[in-house]
């Protein structure tokens, strides 16, 4: 909030809260590229995943290093490609899986890689294939670290039994014989990784070299271009903290106790989180989990005994153990993920370095929908993948200018309390701005008066100054009502028909006065509040009861806004604002 007297020390202010609510290029660049990638993830990982096909991580993986490849031969800044990766990686939360810390992290670390092997070789062939082999082979050294992770050492154990096993019913004498699984799809995974990497540069090439027509984003509703919320859930920094004593205790008992501690403390542990996070029981309940345990178990008592010459008993103890471990590893990953959403965080995150993260993130989320729209049919990615790449690529220069026209624009918000003189102040602004001969566009509200009451509220068209009846205090039954006050026909029209006015190019301010709960409902003027904010190029003024403020910023996802209350702010100070922006 815009708390000063001075115009020196109000502009200082007010270009330190713009900053504080705006992006860099780089990671609106960064937002672009991760919110493509997330959306190519989306639409075909549902069907190389419902399809069974094998490999379908490293399918995906494959897409991820094609995109950031090729898009390297357009936009050539540094460490695009951690930033893209951890924007993707995040995005991947809004997955129902209960364990998301697993790809975040995969996909996170395979946009490293890429990045660290073109920051050494360079933007050149070899910079590109050896990024594509880092970043493909991650994928078999993250599965054996989730399963160090998940089992512990035991299952070291239990792969070098089976290999020994079947070495043994197989007669073969050959030394080493532990690593050549592991080397044999080490090289699978570095093939895959080289001709990904071909692929991304084919397309780099055939982006810069035969551009083509974009389709422009298409715009969403407000509500329609946010990922569904979450339920309500009562975050605790508290919580947060037991969480990781519980994950970290029970590490210790699993490690050190007697088999009775560990086999009473771990269920315990898991009985208070589906108590309150539901994510874990939704996990236990699978099937699939169960049928794991089982075979885990058994296998594992078979290596033991037949290999080891343990009791058959003793190895199934050992299985147990290694699964209760798992539980505890996943199910904790799960609640931490759930109550790092706290908002607590991720306000301290928006003080910090890190505060272009949330904005960028946020600027992700408003265009993920848009950007799953452009994804082409699956059969095209069947019949032509390199064409299927390049049509999803072919939008991201359209995109990023988008963003830079919609955030270039300024928002500045006039906030009060009722009565307080919100509707006068966008009056004079208008009056101001068009004695500088800037077009100016929109709607105000002023009261209708009678012996000092207020009776009503006309609309008045900001650009014709045509006025009309807007709201008028009545009793009578069967008219839409906001509050006492009749909605009147004409007055919504003449209002309706100024908004959409207001969106041609040749007006550089819209005002819009009293959006409240109507819009917040969605209704009155929100349909065209949600065309105005996705599409103008405009700088914005918008009058808000105070007690709506916030719902309003946070329900548009408003960015690069200011912010002046009547009680510490006059006219002229907001002028001086809104001229010095235009300029």
């Amino acid at each position: 909030m815009v708390n000063c007297h001075r115009f020196g020390t109000y502009r200082k202010l007010a270009a330190t809260i713009s900053r504080k609510h705006q992006l860099s290029d780089k990671w609106i660049k960064a937002s672009v590229l991760g919110t493509t990638w997330a959306a190519s993830e989306i639409v075909l990982g549902s069907f190389v995943h419902n399809l069974k096909i094998p490999f379908s991580g490293n399918i995906l993986t494959a897409i991820g290093i094609i995109i950031l490849i090729s898009s390297n031969y357009k936009w050539k800044e540094h460490g695009l490609f951690w930033r893209a990766g951890l924007i993707c990686a995040l995005m991947k939360s809004l997955s129902p899986s209960a364990v998301i810390f697993g790809p975040m992290i995969a996909i996170f670390s395979e946009a490293l890689l890429l990045e660290l092997s073109i920051r050494v070789l360079g933007r050149t062939a070899g910079g590109y294939l050896m990024g594509g082999i880092l970043a493909m082979s991650w994928n078999l050294f993250h599965k054996i670290l989730n399963l160090i992770i998940f089992y512990g050492m035991n299952i070291v154990d239990v792969y070098t039994g089976l290999v020994q096993f079947s070495q043994k019913q197989l007669g073969i004498t050959m030394e080493n014989i532990l690593w050549i699984p592991v080397l044999v799809l080490l090289a699978l995974y570095g093939l895959m990784g080289l001709v990904s990497a071909l692929f991304g540069m084919s397309v780099g090439r055939r982006l810069v070299n035969q551009p083509g027509k974009a389709k422009p984003f298409v715009p969403y509703s407000a509500e329609a271009r946010r990922p569904e919320p979450r339920p309500a859930f009562p975050h605790s920094l508290a919580w947060l903290s037991l969480d990781i004593v519980f994950i970290i205790s029970g590490l210790f008992l699993l490690a050190l106790a007697p088999w009775f501690v560990w086999s009473l403390s771990v269920p315990f542990v898991v009985l208070i989180w589906i108590t309150r996070y539901k994510r874990a029981l939704r996990q236990l309940s699978k099937p699939k989990f169960w049928i794991g345990f089982v075979v885990l178990t058994m296998l594992t008592a078979f290596v033991f005994n037949t290999m080891q010459s343990l009791p058959f008993h003793n190895g199934l103890l050992i299985g147990v153990q290694m699964n209760f471990r798992a539980v505890l590893i996943i199910l904790g990953f799960s609640v931490l993920g759930t109550e790092l959403y706290n908002p607590v965080i991720r306000n301290f995150f928006l003080k910090t370095s890190f505060r272009q993260l949330p904005l960028a993130l946020e600027l992700s989320f408003d265009s993920l929908p848009g950007m799953i729209a452009r994804i082409p049919d699956f059969k095209v990615f069947m019949k032509n993948p390199v064409r299927f790449l390049y049509d999803v690529l072919s939008g991201i220069d359209v995109r990023l200018e988008e963003i830079r026209a919609a955030l270039t624009a300024k928002i500045i918000i006039i906030t009060g309390h009722i009565g307080q003189g919100k509707t006068t102040q966008v009056q004079k602004l208008v009056q101001s701005l068009m004695m500088e001969n800037v077009p100016v566009a929109g709607i105000f509200s002023p009261r209708i008066m009678a012996n000092d009451t207020t009776i009503g509220y006309d609309i008045i068209d900001a650009a014709t100054f045509k006025r009309a009846h807007l709201l008028i205090k009545s009793d009578e039954p069967g008219k839409e009502k906001i509050g006492q006050y009749a909605i009147l026909a004409d007055g919504y029209r003449t209002g309706t028909d100024a908004l959409k006015r207001s969106t041609r190019e040749e007006f550089k301010v819209i005002v819009i006065d009293e959006i409240g709960q109507l819009e917040l409902d969605n209704k009155g003027w929100a349909g065209n509040l949600d065309h105005i904010f996705n599409t103008t190029k405009s700088n914005l003024i918008l009058a808000i009861r105070e007690n709506f403020t916030e719902q309003v910023i946070q329900k548009w996802r408003l960015k690069n806004y200011i912010l002046f209350h009547l009680s510490d702010s006059d006219d002229q100070m907001i002028r001086n604002y809104l001229i010095q922006s235009l300029k």
